[in-house]
């Protein structure tokens, strides 16, 4: 009989390495509702009741309990378990604390469960408390957690010209490091400044492991399909096209209102991830990519074939882009390419020498195998 795989631990399980660092010390969190400690127990609890001086909590994009949906203005408060205030990292004024919050905690404990992409925003919250950690001569402490699209690399690499709260690294689209891996390199590249960090690994997981989320890491990512399509359907943002924001599986598929003819349709709602979707209460017709099986979303990784069908089918030319996309996908060849009649498997070609290069330089950040 097999043995069974030993189960995957997160680095927040892993309290002898990290809480005597703890111990007497103001001690500030970086957290959201993924930051579970045990089935039952958020980090936070868990640190609050061990008898932690936990002086403030920030919060990243969605908010500390994970109920504000994409690009919304977090707000500031108290958490209602544990009187903890809590302070929005995503305010839409500032990005970085005041030197007053600065001062008054001496270690940052950072524990969010990422998704490996290069537009998805909990790194780049990250990395910006990393700079200002730097600055006041605080430790960062991050309890690493799995990448559920840590199997592989693929995209361009971030042209910098489109830096932007969506992309912050030249790196490529999916990147295939984890929070703790990508902090590393950032220091050592020297894209982040040197602050001192120490990194509490998972154990029992690599980079090969497929490892199922237990719980949705945001509002419109509600299902581990929803997370292995993200890198290509996401591209969506950046054009005309609805990927599902409104419906009860937004990046699993597609679709416009004049895309008729197709056999799929949906009709975006506001709803509790999206206020506002594009093309609300409009019938719009495409794909749904809900049967596509996860082995083959692996197989293809990003996947421009969606985009280039939406675009052929629309015959809109250049207005079927928005200036998004540039910052999704992170280069301008991509919608020339795609404008001049170029297939998904000629324009991929042209990342390739990007994806070598970066696996070149990330193998010496990396912490688990590959």
């Amino acid at each position: 009989m097999p043995q069974a795989e030993p189960e995957v631990l997160v680095g927040a399980t892993d309290t002898a390495t990290y809480m005597p660092q703890l111990r007497d010390r103001r001690v500030a969190v970086l957290a959201n509702h993924t930051a579970m400690y045990s089935e039952s127990d958020h980090i936070v609890d868990m640190m609050h009741r061990e008898g932690i001086n936990i002086v403030g909590i920030f919060a990243p994009e969605h908010g500390f309990r994970g109920s504000v949906e994409a690009g919304a203005k977090g707000e500031n408060g108290v958490d209602h378990k544990t009187g903890i205030p809590i302070l929005s990292l995503y305010n839409g004024n500032t990005q970085r604390p005041s030197d007053e919050v600065m001062r008054s905690f001496d270690v940052l404990v950072v524990d969010m469960q990422d998704v490996g992409l290069r537009f998805y925003t909990y790194y780049i919250s990250m990395l910006r408390m990393v700079d200002a950690c730097a600055d006041y001569g605080c430790e960062v402490i991050v309890l690493d957690r799995p990448n559920p699209n840590g199997h592989y690399v693929d995209g361009p690499t971030l042209d910098m010209r489109y830096k932007s709260g969506v992309g912050w690294l030249p790196i490529p689209v999916v990147h295939g490091l984890t929070m703790g891996e990508i902090a590393r390199m950032a220091i050592g590249e020297g894209w982040a400044k040197a602050a001192k960090l120490t990194v509490v690994r998972c154990r029992n997981y690599d980079h090969s492991t497929h490892y199922e989320l237990p719980i949705a890491p945001s509002p419109n990512l509600p299902t581990q399909h929803s997370i292995y399509l993200y890198p290509s359907t996401c591209l969506f943002e950046g054009t005309v096209v609805s990927l599902g924001r409104g419906t009860e599986a937004p990046f699993e598929m597609y679709g416009h209102p004049e895309m008729e003819g197709r056999d799929f349709n949906f009709t975006p709602e506001p709803n509790a991830g999206s206020a506002k979707p594009p093309h609300s209460g409009k019938l719009c017709y495409g794909v749904d990519l809900r049967e596509v099986a996860s082995e083959d979303i692996w197989r293809e990784g990003v996947n421009l074939e969606y985009v280039i069908d939406a675009y052929q089918d629309l015959n809109m030319g250049d207005k079927f882009f928005t200036q998004m996309f540039e910052k999704l996908i992170g280069v301008r060849y991509v919608r020339e390419m795609i404008m001049s009649g170029a297939s998904a498997e000629e324009i991929e070609a042209c990342w390739a020498e990007d994806i070598a290069e970066f696996k070149e330089l990330r193998r010496k950040y990396l912490l688990y195998k590959e």
